[in-house]
């Protein structure tokens, strides 16, 4: 029993590494998941898992960009109150991620049946193929656009970018940060517009599951196991975000490209 408790405690271990150091970079994280749960024969992880593994993920993208999120805030609520022009530029963006998050939460909630469903490995194997080709498409794009330059289009097209990634098997970060790259912001805004879209959307995930997760019948067997997948998750996420930062500003995005190709190849070979 001892020996198979710590199997158990192992394997929730990879799957958390797993989770957290693909939930930001371009290759879908819960395509990865699957793909290792079906490896370590644990079969489908359920609606519970996904809410604690996204609430880990949230909390270390939280975190990394914590000044960020308190200077959109409060130069929001600023220039709303003033109207001072020195806050326009934080309000215009935060504005703009609101606008950004409508498609993918309304579709979300009307699709939410749909989009909890598993999904085959040949599917997933596509989708990598789809955010292969899209990757290699941006590859040589190098958008002008700052924070104080985007617009209500291009908030709204890479909100639809994010709502394609409620798709089984599309990578939200890769969505998003094609969607800007392909309106013209420049990487860093790409990545930064797109992780602030992440934030409120996963928030809503993680009210809308609350009540799932208190219901799980399972929950104090499964009390240890669930406390090693988020502690593993929240730390690679942390870890994998950083390495990912520095892959953007270098311009080494379309390395993801065959990886992605690579993976689905292997997937449709294997399963």
């Amino acid at each position: 029993m001892e020996n198979f408790d710590l199997i158990l405690l192992l394997k929730h271990l990879i799957i958390g590494l797993v989770q957290g150091f693909t939930e930001p970079i371009p290759v879908s994280s819960s395509g990865h998941v699957m793909i290792a749960s079906e490896i370590l024969g644990m079969g489908e992880q359920g609606f519970t898992f996904a809410i604690l593994t996204n609430t880990a993920s949230l909390l270390a993208i939280m975190f990394i960009y914590r000044e960020d999120i308190i200077r959109l805030i409060t130069g929001f609520l600023l220039f709303i109150k003033t109207r001072d022009r020195r806050y326009r530029t934080d309000f215009n963006f935060a504005l703009y991620v609101i606008i950004g998050s409508i498609p993918a939460g309304v579709l979300g909630v009307l699709l939410s049946d749909y989009i909890s469903d598993s999904v085959s490995m040949t599917t997933i194997a596509l989708m990598l193929f789809v955010t292969g080709i899209a990757l290699w498409l941006i590859r040589n794009m190098r958008g002008t656009k700052r924070d104080g330059d985007l617009t209500k289009k291009d908030a709204f097209l890479v909100g639809l970018g994010q709502a394609v990634a409620l798709t089984p098997g599309i990578s939200r970060s890769g969505a998003t940060i094609i969607s800007a790259i392909a309106v013209g912001m420049k990487q860093e805004t790409a990545l930064r517009f797109s992780f602030m879209l992440y934030i409120p959307v996963s928030l809503g995930g993680v009210v809308l599951g609350i009540s799932d997760f208190l219901d799980e019948p399972n929950k104090m067997d499964l009390a240890l196991p669930y406390s090693v997948t988020f502690i593993a998750t929240l730390f690679m996420t942390y870890f994998a975000m950083r390495w990912f930062m520095g892959i953007m500003k270098n311009g080494k995005l379309h390395y993801f490209t065959y990886y992605c190709f690579l993976v689905g190849v292997l997937l449709l070979i294997f399963f």
